[in-house]
């Protein structure tokens, strides 16, 4: 089959590999009918995340048809259409039990596109499949669905629930890209007074006040901050989700909070972050950080069939599965080319015979 390999930093090359075949029996074979790329697969590329060994298929969303399954797996069977999430998940350790998948010390957690071969290829293995594939309903669209493998639990977990977003708040997201602006699309879920996104691109500024925000400001600067002071008479927004990544922004984050608030760090780091503990020792804010568990992928599921996400105005380009390299550099110059989601689907094409012996790496 074809994937994209990671050969180290900076180096990524679409070509054959080794078809994936059954390792376990809790394993299914998916065969990827979409997939979309990950701002965490660009800082792999960047030689962020030293764990992604040279050698490995890179990728951990996708929906596709299962061709294959081991002989443990109940919940699905070949024929079913399914979601792919991006947290894989054993059911059986401590973490598991809490629902906290993320965590998992059985084999899971997030393991695709970064300590096992992942979804970027016409075949991908997922092991602990019962919990860690979806069925789709048969109207959803896969280039929609496929938004539910990581950016919407991520944007609902590690940001509106972490955030504890009630009704009449104000909540800030800092940062317009996809979890960003899934965040505003979820956060509204719980009927806050206003929504404010911050980010320094006009663009998706605009596609943050088309999915709701109530009011906008550019990153630079003090004019985030000067219009969450005007719009709360200076008291403070109630929810921060940072949605970033980088110092300066968790550390705005931290000065539009009001006391008693939430601040809620979505964003992947790569460099140290001052806590000003002089400020805020006395403010009462509570800071959350976290890993998806993509425990809320079935409700999400459900609310996308009864059309209640609007998923589809955040993929602003598709190509066909081959043009992967393509895709990639239009997804990390996203400021010259406007991309938000970049979705990627494959031509209709035979299932290959997959054979019970170990993945190539």
């Amino acid at each position: 089959m074809k994937a994209l390999v990671f050969r180290g930093p900076g180096q990524s090359v679409w070509e054959d590999v080794p078809d994936p075949g059954i390792e376990e029996a809790t394993d299914a074979i998916i065969r990827v009918d979409a997939v979309t790329i990950c701002g965490t697969d660009l800082h792999i590329l960047k030689g962020d995340v030293p764990e992604v060994r040279p050698g490995t298929v890179l990728g951990h969303e996708a929906v596709g048809e299962v061709v294959e399954v081991g002989g443990d797996v109940r919940t699905v069977r070949p024929g079913d259409r399914v979601l792919v999430s991006c947290i894989t998940a054993c059911g059986r350790c401590r973490f598991c039990k809490e629902g906290v998948y993320g965590q998992c010390r059985g084999g899971g957690g997030w393991i695709l596109g970064h300590l096992i071969n992942g979804t970027q290829a016409e075949y991908v293995r997922v092991p602990h499949a019962d919990l860690s594939v979806h069925a789709l309903p048969g109207a959803l669209d896969g280039k929609d669905a496929v938004l539910l493998a990581d950016i919407f639990p991520t944007a609902y977990e590690v940001g509106v629930l972490n955030g504890s977003v009630r009704p009449g708040d104000t909540v800030v997201v800092v940062g317009a890209g996809p979890v960003g602006l899934a965040a505003i699309v979820t956060a509204q879920l719980y009927t806050p007074q206003r929504m404010v996104a911050v980010d320094p691109a006009p663009a998706r500024l605009e596609a943050a006040r088309q999915l709701g925000a109530d009011a906008v400001a550019a990153a630079a600067g003090e004019e985030a901050e000067e219009l969450v002071a005007d719009l709360t008479e200076g008291l403070g927004a109630d929810v921060v989700i940072e949605a970033v990544g980088v110092p300066e922004s968790f550390e705005m984050c931290t000065r539009m909070v009001r006391p008693g608030g939430h601040v809620a760090n979505v964003g992947v780091h790569g460099k140290p972050a001052t806590l000003h503990l002089e400020n805020l020792w006395i403010k009462n804010v509570t800071i959350t950080t976290g890993l998806v568990d993509t425990s809320s992928t079935p409700t999400l599921l459900r609310m996308m069939a009864a059309s209640r996400l609007p998923a589809s105005s955040l993929v602003t380009h598709t190509f066909p599965l081959n043009q992967m390299e393509e895709a990639y550099d239009v997804f990390a110059r996203a400021a010259v080319t406007g991309a938000l989601k970049v979705v990627l689907g494959g031509q209709p094409h035979d299932t290959v015979a997959v054979k019970a012996t170990s993945q190539g790496k």
